[in-house]
């Protein structure tokens, strides 16, 4: 609703970047204080989470710019200009894991372990960030006369202006924070290393792929109209997690 939070000349301050900022700051610190709890090295944990913080946001912005090439044909200097809204999570989430990976097998770390302990951050960290996308007004909803229905007036805002809009941006938010819970949850009284992770791939691919049929903002479609490229993704994932879990079921 707010895109701006503030603009000094040519200088814009804008409320994506700041809780996006936040949103990694809040996961890194739960991230922490597990990785203490269980004796964990800090220093690894940060280092990892900084790499992929960068992963991330390349990845995610690759494949905004790549799925919407029509919005930088004319000015492709806006691909770098992140700040202002437009990165896809999943490809963000995908580049994430290639190079935590890599960073995990170079320094002989105990994979299941490190991913138990993202998983939950990254749901607290989405559940942030979505509150960035409702402020800058992208990944928007279709519209509505529900009486929870949001209306964008900023003309800085990346969603139509004047038009009752499912919030799309709080669904999501409000879900990755359920997720968040209950994985934190399940962290109690988990018995092995290697499942909240696939959980938390299951919960949220299942959200995504629901949450797509309420969004109307313009974005990648495998089948145009029926079947969008997160929700394409979202299938063989859920598939892959219900299979991992089944493999490490006790």
């Amino acid at each position: 609703m707010y895109p701006l939070l503030f603009r000094l000349g040519d200088f814009s301050l804008h409320t994506y970047g700041v809780l996006l900022a936040a949103a990694f700051l809040l996961a890194i610190w739960v991230a922490l204080r597990e990785a203490r709890r269980q004796g964990m090295d800090t220093n690894q944990v940060m280092d990892l989470f900084f790499y992929i913080l960068i992963a991330a946001l390349i990845g995610s912005r690759v494949f905004y710019v790549l799925t919407s090439w029509h919005e930088f044909r004319d000015h492709p200097i806006d691909v770098v200009r992140f700040w202002k809204g437009g990165l896809v999570f999943y490809g963000g989430f995908l580049c994430a894991v290639v190079v935590g990976t890599y960073y995990v097998w170079k320094h002989n770390l105990n994979f299941p372990q490190l991913a138990d302990l993202v998983a939950p951050s990254v749901a607290l960290g989405q559940a942030i960030g979505r509150l960035g996308c409702f402020s800058a007004g992208c990944c928007f909803g279709k519209p509505t006369d529900l009486p929870w229905a949001c209306v964008f007036t900023s003309p800085d805002s990346l969603a139509p202006l004047g038009i009752p809009l499912h919030p799309t941006q709080l669904y999501e938010s409000a879900a990755t924070f359920v997720i968040f819970l209950a994985l934190l949850r399940m962290r109690r009284r988990e018995k092995f290393q290697g499942k909240l992770i696939w959980y938390y791939v299951l919960f949220y691919a299942g959200v995504r792929f629901f949450l797509e049929f309420l969004r109307a903002d313009p974005r990648g479609f495998l089948i145009p109209e029926a079947l969008s490229t997160s929700q394409a993704i979202a299938i063989p994932l859920s598939i892959l997690a219900i299979a991992m879990i089944w493999r490490k079921k006790d």
